[in-house]
């Protein structure tokens, strides 16, 4: 067994000493989790009713500068209704990345829609703009209907839907202008990088709409949720109607206007929501504390390790090495998981 294999271990386990077996990434309960959760039960509004769902909704507006968030039950649903409120339509192709969670992909299908994936770049791990770029102006045609198709296939492509890898922004200011031209619409899927920031400003604000995840193992969890943010009413509005089983407002009858979707986040994973952006701050700190030291180690090693892009800084959800071949990358996880 390569000696390199053995360093990486020892110095991951002396990071974690308590810890027997390391996972991918612990939540952190360090707040006010607890005496929300039991002033939401207290107050019987558990289900999305309740005031934990918009004083968290109001937390991610503030911190990622965004007009409007919604909250949803999980992030592959957020980008589902993105998605849909964007204007997907079935049978459209959407453009987006192979290095990705399945979600992506999956919340395109529930759109009826057809992933078609753009190749990724080594400096950010997300959507390559030069890749990009070929695929528009080779196998791309504008028509007259103000749409953009795939010349070989002949489906629509309405969007595309980059992806913010382990926190690591895409170069997204890039991405747009490409699309701008063929009118196809940006949706960021920004469900690992809550705190991460591209020239300035919040990943998942750049395009039309955008999504953030708070699943069990993000940097913010609510145990299972989803937000979607986006500075357009008309997309706000639509996304919050049909996640509400399309139902309009009414004293007493139940009428919904077409086919909606019971997706809002419930208020007791809002609650543990409010308490965790309290302590965002101190998460990104000791993410990127912990990201140092696995630079220092790596550069000491001279193992590659994945950095944030230029003119980004990076949450560091997740730190990753770059290994020489598949080959070796397969030898270390079959060795760092016996």
């Amino acid at each position: 067994m390569p000696d390199k294999f053995i360093d990486i271990i020892n110095f991951i386990k002396k990071l974690y000493k308590n810890s027997e077996k390391i996972p991918l990434h612990e939540p952190c309960f360090i707040g006010n989790e607890k005496k929300y959760l039991c002033d939401c039960i207290d107050s019987t509004f558990v289900s999305y009713i309740g005031k934990y769902v918009t004083l968290f909704e109001e937390a991610i507006k503030k911190f990622t500068g965004t007009k409007y968030a919604v909250a949803v039950s999980s992030g592959t649903v957020a980008l589902h209704i993105a998605l849909i409120v964007a204007g997907v339509k079935p049978g459209d192709e959407i453009l987006t990345q192979p290095l990705t969670f399945v979600a992506t992909a999956n919340a395109i299908s529930h759109a009826g829609a057809v992933p078609f994936f753009i190749d990724c770049e080594r400096s950010t791990l997300g959507m390559s703009p030069e890749k990009l770029r070929d695929f528009l102006k080779k196998e791309v045609e504008l028509r007259r209907d103000g749409y953009s198709y795939n010349i070989r296939t002949g489906a629509r492509i309405f969007a595309c839907v980059p992806v913010h890898v382990f926190g690591h922004p895409v170069r997204i200011d890039d991405i747009l202008k490409l699309c701008e031209p063929y009118n196809i619409i940006v949706i960021e899927d920004a469900a690992e990088s809550l705190g991460s920031y591209y020239k300035e400003k919040h990943t998942g604000t750049f395009g039309k709409v955008g999504i953030l995840s708070f699943n069990g193992n993000k940097i913010v969890t609510t145990g299972g949720g989803g937000m979607i943010i986006t500075d357009d009413e008309n997309v706000a509005y639509k996304a919050r109607h049909l996640t509400t089983t399309a139902k309009v407002p009414h004293k007493w009858e139940f009428i919904h206007d077409e086919i909606g979707y019971n997706y809002r986040m419930p208020n007791v994973n809002a609650a543990i929501g409010v308490a965790q952006m309290e302590k965002i701050t101190e998460f990104l700190e000791n993410k990127r504390e912990t990201a140092k030291k696995y630079e220092e180690f790596c550069k000491e090693h001279e193992i590659l390790f994945v950095s944030e892009p230029e003119g980004a800084r990076s949450n560091y959800w997740l730190n990753a090495i770059i290994l020489k071949d598949r080959e070796e990358r397969d030898a270390f996880l079959e060795y760092s998981n016996s």
